[in-house]
């Protein structure tokens, strides 16, 4: 997965790759990090094909994909599967028809529009001031509000991958408010949508993996 995003595993997993030593229970630990880092590149590969269209060289290593039989490694499969047969050309026509538009996608990829029908409501104002409290802000010269899929899934990236430092409990709390009353919604409105090929298979594996996250984070801790 460090090879598909581009993003270093040190960046990803710092607690795993960061090379900190003297930590009790070391065993137990790792097998922590070793599950955070993998939900951060669930995360991030998710972000990277939601925020712009891949290039073939993306979609060359998308498709040498590991699978294996779970749910998960079943959408894995489809995804590379489908990246294996597409051109970039192809992909960013569909992405425009899905996302940009002659004056609006086929899709709405904002938490305020699934949950009000409108763009910059309530839901990204209480977004916001959550990120606030985190010390997360968006980045200078970024237009796109931070309740766009692609950046909420960056958010999780950071906090899983332990980029973002933030209290116990935050990661948990910032999912439950801010992507698990849609999210899901958005991914299969994707997988079903007419514009849709390879990023049919993208919805596919965002709703298996977001399913899976809101059963995690529903387990007493």
């Amino acid at each position: 997965m460090e090879a598909v995003t581009g993003i270093g595993r040190a960046r990803l997993g710092p607690d795993l790759y960061g090379g900190r030593e003297g930590v009790e229970g070391a065993a137990v630990g790792e097998a922590i990090d070793e599950i955070a880092t993998a939900r951060a590149c669930e995360y991030a590969l998710l972000s990277l094909l939601l925020v712009r269209t891949p290039s073939q060289s993306l979609l060359e290593r998308l498709a040498g994909l590991r699978v294996d039989a779970s749910a998960l490694g079943v959408a894995h499969a489809a995804l590379a599967e489908a990246a294996g047969r597409s051109r970039a050309e192809t992909v960013e026509r569909e992405f425009f028809d899905l996302f940009i538009g002659l004056g609006r996608g086929e899709l709405v990829p904002y938490g305020s529009y699934y949950l009000t029908g409108f763009l910059h409501e309530r839901p990204l104002a209480r977004l916001r001031s959550d990120l606030a409290e985190l010390g997360i802000a968006r980045a200078e010269g970024h237009a796109e509000p931070e309740d766009h899929i692609a950046i909420l899934c960056e958010i999780m990236a950071g906090l899983a991958g332990g980029r973002f430092p933030a209290p116990a409990g935050a990661e948990g709390r910032i999912f439950d408010k801010h992507l698990a009353p849609w999210a899901a919604r958005f991914f299969a409105d994707l997988e079903r949508a007419a514009a849709a090929d390879f990023y049919r298979r993208v919805g596919a594996l965002g709703r298996v993996f977001i399913e899976i996250e809101t059963q995690a984070f529903a387990l007493p801790a």
